[in-house]
């Protein structure tokens, strides 16, 4: 079997290699800021904006039942709080606090570095068309932004979404 980058790699198994490698520095950089992943994937999708429950269920794939227990635990450490929908009694949306706020940036920093890290090798043509050619697929699948635009780099596309464990 060749090696380095000679090694023949299929897209599938490539793809399945590179969200290993990916969700394995998620889940580090996580642990450092003392956050699960979940907890840390929660911080990103709401740093870009409150979101309602039910949303967020959609945006974990799981039931909002299930998503319940991962809010309370972001509550109780005040890096979210839930408030009611103005106009319906049942809604919930769920916000970053100031704290929460300051956790996701810190994590999305240091996640990014050495995310950006993964790429520093290639040549600067070749990261260039990493980049378009992830951008073209996470638009193509209609994959939402999980950070305000202004916190994100050119070279470190949207990096929150990697892992749905708690």
């Amino acid at each position: 079997m060749a090696s380095g980058a000679d090694e023949a790699i299929g897209v599938a198994a490539g793809l399945v290699r590179m969200s290993f490698l990916v969700q394995g520095v998620y889940a580090r950089v996580a642990d450092h800021h003392d956050l699960t992943p979940a907890q840390a994937k929660l911080l990103c999708i709401l740093a870009e904006r409150p979101r309602g429950m039910a949303e967020l269920a959609g945006l974990f794939g799981v039931e909002k039942a299930a998503l319940t227990g991962l809010v309370d635990r972001a509550e109780r450490r005040g890096l979210a709080v839930r408030a009611a929908v103005p106009g319906d009694r049942r809604a919930v949306r769920v916000t970053l606090t100031e704290s929460g706020n300051r956790a996701a940036a810190a994590f999305h920093h240091d996640v990014s570095a050495e995310l950006d890290d993964l790429v520093a090798e290639l040549p600067q043509t070749e990261r260039d068309m990493f980049r378009r050619s992830l951008a073209r697929i996470i638009q193509t699948h209609r994959v939402p932004p999980v950070f305000p635009a202004a916190a994100q780099q050119p070279t470190a596309p949207a990096v929150c979404r990697p892992h749905s464990g708690d």
